[in-house]
């Protein structure tokens, strides 16, 4: 399981962040800002308490958590098979 190692907020609703496999970067979060939850990043100093939680998501409140996975996938380009093998990814059909 990857575990994310460090986090640091960047301007424009962006964080780096690094894993224990090495792998380190940006991610844009910008599409998030100003929808539902995300509103609590447009008050001063908020979006810079980013962190790691204990169970390894990143967080900056008790209401703004993400899954450190699909952080990675982002990061990486990598499909959800090679980073959760054992994972299926399941189609979702319009007409079903």
């Amino acid at each position: 399981m990857l575990q994310p190692v460090e986090v640091k907020p960047l301007p424009g609703y962006r964080i780096w962040i690094e894993y224990d496999d090495g792998q380190c970067g940006e991610v844009d979060l910008s599409h998030l800002a100003g929808e539902g939850v995300f509103k609590a990043w447009d008050e001063p100093g908020c979006f810079e308490k980013v962190r790691i939680t204990p169970h390894r998501s990143i967080a900056w409140n008790d209401e703004i958590e993400l899954c450190a996975d699909a952080l990675y996938m982002e990061l990486t380009g990598k499909p959800v098979e090679e980073v959760l093998p054992g994972m299926k990814r399941i189609a979702h059909r319009a007409d079903a």
